[in-house]
């Protein structure tokens, strides 16, 4: 049996939302707040990532997985403390969480998840 491949937003180089098999995979997601600090940036990559997941049929309480990328660890405690916030209430995913160079000096995070499709 073959299942439909459905590709919502992005642009040539990539989707912004795959899905796949009752699984809906994010591109990794930035905030465009130019002078946000970290949690301003994580909350507006949170908003981003629930805008999508319900374009997709799903919702934060679906998430599988996320991988998160911080520009700079001295940020973890605090977008840990914007990610609990956005989660209470809700089953938390597998998640790493690493520091990396950005594609853009402005970003301090990028999310990418992956999420089952509501039921």
């Amino acid at each position: 049996m073959t299942h439909q491949i459905q590709r919502i937003g992005g642009s040539q180089r990539f989707s912004q939302v795959v899905t796949h098999n009752h699984t809906v995979y994010l591109a990794g997601q930035v905030s465009q707040l130019a002078d946000g600090d970290i949690t301003a940036q994580s909350e507006d990559v949170f908003a981003k990532i629930d805008a999508l997941l319900e374009q997709a049929g799903s919702d934060k309480n679906h998430m599988l997985s996320a991988q998160i990328w911080l520009a700079d660890m001295d940020d973890y405690d605090a977008m840990n403390a914007a990610w609990d916030a956005w989660l209470s209430g809700v089953g938390a995913p597998v998640r790493a969480c690493v520091e990396s160079p950005m594609a853009k000096k402005n970003y301090r995070v990028e999310i990418m998840v992956i999420a089952a499709v509501r039921s």
